[in-house]
């Protein structure tokens, strides 16, 4: 059940943050710098809140909740709103409902014309399986009913399994426009993220329409593997683009051993071969640096952060953050600010939220909206002061 809640500001001054920062992997404190002062306003309470998405033009940021339903938030007045039309999902384990993306370029102020909108799910198959999908159809919002029409499943995760956990199902559309970007964890299966056959354990690059795109690395060996830009991934929760167009994504790793990876076309990520963490169960997993062949993370966190979301910030009103990837951490309970030169990364600063954090996005003039996990996930804006 969705509430709107009593609103009240955290001022987190810049000493503050910088005292819980972590520069480098071992947890030690950076040396003093320059930041914002952060305050932390809980506008509304959600059921499960996996992502979200500001409808391009508007002011309405649109939330998944893993149990299958939508909200839809009016962030200049509070009002929510109910979506219908959803599609079925298969709630459970790590499973529900997934993310949700808009094209850019269909940018207006009224949404009482419906357009495009990419939301993805976990699906039931035959015999206790389950896979992640993805769907294609359109939005609108007239006056207090927003609905969902037209939805057709375009992509699908191969082979579905019967682990519930490990879908990923982030959705990173090209700044152009020109493809989509879709992230398709390993499933809990270890070894599929390094089996080409299968599109597990993958970012696949797909046309808009949801088909496999010309030009994949392994476009010349058939379904699925032409859908396939990198592998070697083990559970990918954020993936974002850069000011430069690059693609970035963040990934849990096992026990310890989080990374940050700029995706490249053809290139394996090593996993399960490498990793620097190590197995639940204790047993020791070989570094990067023993494989120079994989290609090896940009930050790496020890102990985890438990990445839930990533979005590179563009916005004004955080003027020093420009072109910083903002990680929202479950374990790690706040955003994680990492700073970006070149290809180079280095974890800059965290802000707490006092509760894990599960989705980020930028609002339209710069805060940054953050929805915290579980029964009872708040919304919660975050402005510089």
């Amino acid at each position: 059940m969705t509430s709107l809640s009593n609103r009240f500001a955290i001022l987190f001054p810049a000493s503050v943050i910088a005292a819980s920062c972590s520069a480098q992997t071992n947890g030690e404190t950076p040396e003093t710098a320059t930041d914002h002062s952060v305050a932390i306003e809980e506008i509304a309470q959600f059921n499960e809140p996996w992502a979200a998405a500001f409808a391009p033009g508007t002011a309405l940021l649109v939330i998944t909740e893993q149990a299958g339903t939508m909200q839809v938030i009016n962030t200049a007045t509070g009002k929510i709103l109910p979506v219908s039309g959803v599609p079925t999902v298969a709630y459970g384990g790590q499973g529900g409902l997934g993310d949700i993306a808009f094209l850019a370029s269909e940018s207006a102020a009224d949404l009482s014309e419906p357009r495009t909108i990419y939301l993805t799910w976990a699906e039931a198959g035959s015999n206790d399986t389950y896979g992640a999908v993805m769907g294609l159809g359109k939005f609108a919002c007239v006056a207090a009913n927003c609905t969902i029409s037209d939805m057709e499943i375009v992509w699908r995760q191969t082979p579905k399994t019967s682990r519930r956990g490990h879908y990923s199902h982030r959705i990173a559309i090209a700044p152009d426009e020109s493809y989509l970007f879709l992230a398709s964890g390993d499933r809990q299966e270890l070894d599929p993220a390094q089996d080409t056959s299968n599109n597990l354990g993958t970012v696949v690059r797909l046309n808009l329409d949801g088909s496999a795109a010309a030009g994949n690395p392994l476009a010349g060996q058939g379904s699925p593997s032409d859908q396939i830009w990198s592998w070697g991934h083990r559970n990918i929760l954020g993936m974002d683009w850069d000011a430069q167009g690059r693609l970035w994504e963040v990934e849990h790793g096992p026990r310890n051993g989080d990374e940050l990876n700029l995706v490249e076309p053809g290139k394996n990520y090593g996993w399960p071969i490498v990793s620097e963490g190590e197995h639940y169960r204790g047993e020791d997993i070989p570094d990067h640096d023993t494989r120079p062949e994989f290609e090896r993370f940009k930050e790496t966190w020890s102990p985890v952060i438990a990445p839930g979301d990533m979005v590179f910030y563009d916005g004004d009103m955080f003027s020093t953050w420009q072109g910083d990837a903002l990680i929202a951490g479950l374990k790690s309970e706040g955003l994680v600010r990492v700073e970006i030169d070149g290809e180079e990364a280095v974890e800059a600063a965290r802000y707490s939220t006092n509760a894990r954090a599960r989705a980020v996005d930028i609002g339209p003039d710069g805060a940054i909206w953050v929805l915290t996990d579980g029964e009872e996930g708040k919304l919660l804006k975050l402005t510089a002061e």
